[in-house]
């Protein structure tokens, strides 16, 4: 039983006992102490003063008495006002450790096949380019998020809804054919999406001199756009496209393939992966059919010129366009339409789009619309808005090929590792192939750290210097305590020494370790807490407090030399939970950890 548990039982039998009341556990409120005052946890005894009669420091002063005299776990009392700060004993804490010990996964719980159905979108990319820094932050949050609501019990589904048609596809495959000679990634030496990106921004170049030409023969920027004859090229294959035309839908698919071989490439380097993948190009037909059946029943209307709206001004919003007067659909036509296969290939109790907050109007809009249309996750559905990432340069555009390519920044995180880890001697000893892989483990560890650390609603820089630091708040930081810990458990184990399953009593804890048993069953807490506020920040800056208690600890104590045989087993008892909670934790970001370093 936890402590505070143990604590609320008496504390509830303590105001029977002394005035006469049925308080419900639910009434009773236990907080950490703050750090400035004596002792571990503090109830707060104003809500009992009723039934006390009496002032708040003496109702403070017979409840600690009580709990003194009749519960062993508390070990001492002072009261600060209306606050009764409650001395945890060490034997307590050491039976809190030992529950901890016997449970392999603490802190995370099991889903069973009745529990709900979480379906999780994240990634969404696009195939006219490789993915880049802002997908890598989104797939991150994106998978992280997917652990932490499974860790919570709940079932969960990841999807991935690939945007794999419309006018950008069609400009990099028209740019292709026109300047490409036939190349490809086999005969490039390219990856498939690098190679197809390549061509989105050479269309854009040439498009771009176009409108210069024609601007400088007296048109307007305006005019010189639309009469653009690129433009209107790329454009009437896109009619081609939709109209199912066998040229333009083969060489749709060959490009796409190409591009789909390369993101498993960075999906599988990133560490992220998906339980279905959704394509619009099969989703947007099944939205225009969602929207006409919404048309017929007066969820919508028409213009005059046979586009289709929704009036949303009731809910205190604009009109939403559906589909175009020419009949072709929008972004929300589609994702309308890949609700509606999800909803028939899946029994979804909650929906979560991760996307960024530039979105934040279009998923209130879509909530709305599902909702009317029927579906009954419509109204929860959850928009997971997160801010955009930048690098200490400044903003990214892929037209003009200035972006930030994912592949490029896990190899450039991997190469400073290699060389950081080298440069302070923490690849010493180690084969070529054992050095490669700490160097992969710590620079994508630092990486996905830097990044999920931040809470994901607020804007942020990403600092590839500062990331792989072995100091501070950071992955490697992190990685280096858990390879640390590991170490100290391996030298005891040549040494004889087996961990036991029940630790002995008797002895005495300082401060210091019974702050770090608490910290370990905080980690529960802090797991639930990041289900409910979607956070995976929380978990990182919890690994971080743990392992920077730890280091102050490993400095303060010795743990193989401790001469006190039961002192020595429990300060490796502590270790080796810590290192587990450590390895739980950055495992729910998706983060490793190495076993030496």
């Amino acid at each position: 039983m936890k402590i505070e548990e143990k604590l609320t039982a008496a504390v509830v039998s303590g105001l029977k006992a002394l005035y006469g009341q049925d308080v419900p556990a639910k009434d009773v409120q236990l907080q950490k102490t703050k750090k400035e005052f004596e002792g571990h946890l503090t109830l707060v005894v104003f809500p009992f003063l009723r039934m006390s009669r009496k002032g708040p420091e003496q109702t403070a002063q017979e409840i600690g008495e009580y709990l003194k005299a009749n519960e062993p776990a508390v070990a001492a009392f002072n009261v600060i006002k209306g606050f009764l700060n409650l001395t945890v004993a060490s034997s307590a804490w050491i039976e809190l450790l030992d529950d901890i010990h016997a449970r392999e996964h603490y802190g995370l719980t099991a889903a069973t096949p009745q529990s709900p159905l979480v379906m999780i979108e994240y990634s969404s990319p696009n195939t006219n380019k490789p993915l880049h820094l802002g997908h890598v932050r989104n797939n991150l949050l994106g998978n992280a998020l997917a652990n932490i609501i499974a860790a919570n019990g709940n079932r969960v589904v990841k999807t991935n809804i690939v945007n794999d048609r419309g006018i950008h596809i069609c400009k990099s495959m028209l740019a292709w054919l026109k300047y490409g000679n036939g190349e490809t990634p086999e005969s490039s030496g390219k990856k498939g999406d690098h190679l197809i990106g390549d061509y989105y921004v050479a269309f854009d170049k040439h498009y771009k001199a176009e409108v210069n030409e024609l601007m400088e023969q007296g048109m307007t920027k305006e005019e010189a756009e639309a009469a653009s004859p690129l433009m209107k090229e790329a454009r009437e294959m896109l009619v081609k496209w939709e109209a199912g035309d066998p040229e333009v839908r083969a060489l749709w698919k060959k490009m796409n393939d190409w591009v789909y071989a390369g993101f498993d490439e960075t999906y599988r380097m990133m560490g992220v992966s998906f339980d279905k993948i959704y394509y619009e190009s099969e989703t947007y037909l099944e939205g225009k059919k969602k929207v006409l059946e919404g048309l017929d029943k007066g969820l919508f209307y028409r213009k005059e010129d046979g586009s289709v709206w929704a009036d949303l001004t009731n809910e205190g919003l604009d009109h939403k366009l559906l589909l175009r007067s020419d009949g072709t659909s929008v972004y929300m036509t589609q994702d309308i339409g890949t609700a509606e296969q999800r909803f028939a290939d899946y029994p979804i109790d909650k929906m979560i789009y991760v996307v960024g907050n530039e979105q934040n109007y279009h998923f209130q809009v879509l909530s709305i619309l599902l909702d009317r249309l029927g579906f009954e996750w419509g109204k929860s559905l959850v928009h997971f808005s997160y801010g955009m990432v930048e690098l200490p340069e400044g903003k990214m555009k892929s037209r003009e090929g200035t972006v930030v390519d994912a592949d490029d920044l896990m190899a450039e995180m991997i190469a400073t590792a290699r060389e950081t880890s080298g440069d302070l001697g923490k690849l010493d000893g180690l084969t070529k192939e054992e050095a490669e892989e700490i160097a992969r483990i710590v620079g994508l560890g630092a990486l996905k750290y830097f990044i999920l650390k931040v809470d994901a609603r607020k804007n942020m820089t990403f600092n590839p210097k500062e990331s792989i630091d072995f100091n501070g708040n950071t992955g490697p930081f992190i990685q280096y305590t858990y390879a640390r810990i590991r170490s100290v458990l391996r030298k005891a184990a040549e040494a004889g020494i087996t961990l036991p399953d029940t630790l002995p009593t008797g002895i005495e804890l300082s401060t210091k370790e019974e702050g770090l048993v608490q910290m370990l069953a905080d980690f529960a807490g802090v797991v639930r807490q990041a289900g409910t506020d979607y956070s995976p920040s929380l978990i990182a800056n919890y690994c971080y407090d743990l392992v920077k208690e730890y280091n102050q600890f490993y400095h303060d104590f010795s743990i193989l030399r401790e001469e006190n045989e039961a002192v020595r087993l429990f300060r490796l008892v502590l270790s080796a939970e810590v290192a587990k909670m450590v390895k739980l934790g950055m495992g729910l970001l998706g983060i490793e950890v190495p076993e030496r370093m």
